[in-house]
């Protein structure tokens, strides 16, 4: 019976120390800063990189007509594990949203294999010629965004560290090469010593 009872405590301690788990109202978050990025640090640095990129007026072309752009490689040079497709997939789902740009699938780092492989349907006799996609109908891309987010951690004193965020990101006009745009975002933070930032 005492071991029952213990055992009954034990799971009733243990359950009552589980957090409750809780939607997040991004608008009223109310959650204390972290040292490592979060989605706040993201959605701020998106914000200020596409208003800057469309305040620009870069992308506005005389004839009227749309840049197409490609997403290549994005790196992240910090110690936590950041998914750059998923922050560039807010970025371009921005640009498109604008109207100022349309965003290609054929290459890059979002590119679709479907592209390709219903172009490998061509010599194929299972497939309706008419319905299959003709040569010299993919659109090149005009312009390239590349980038990188990196850390620098700073000792601040005995007891607190500052870790600074760079999150940069480059527009390259692919046919002449030259750098068309560029951006960088700092997120600057100050914690304990002991905080880690993963």
């Amino acid at each position: 019976m005492k071991k029952l009872l213990t055992v009954a405590v034990v799971i009733a301690l243990l359950s009552g120390c589980a957090a409750k788990t809780v939607y997040i109202d991004k608008e009223n978050d109310t959650g204390k800063p972290v040292l490592s990025l979060d989605y706040r640090d993201f959605d701020t640095a998106i914000e200020e990189i596409v208003t800057s990129l469309l305040d620009s007026g870069v992308l506005v072309k005389e004839d009227g007509s749309k840049y197409v752009v490609v997403t290549g490689e994005i790196v992240n040079d910090t110690t936590q594990r950041i998914d750059t497709r998923q922050l560039m997939s807010s970025v371009e789902e921005r640009l498109m949203d604008s109207g100022q740009v349309d965003v290609t699938s054929v290459i890059g780092d979002a590119s679709d294999e479907m592209l390709h492989e219903s172009r490998d349907l061509r010599g194929s006799k299972e497939f309706d010629k008419d319905t299959v996609m003709p040569k010299g109908a993919l659109i090149s891309p005009d312009l390239s965004f590349s980038g990188k987010i990196f850390e620098r951690v700073v000792h601040y004193d005995s007891k607190r560290k500052q870790v600074e965020y760079y999150i940069q990101l480059i527009a390259t006009d692919l046919k002449t090469g030259l750098r068309f745009w560029q951006k960088q975002v700092q997120i600057l933070k100050r914690g304990g010593t002991k905080t880690p930032i993963w």
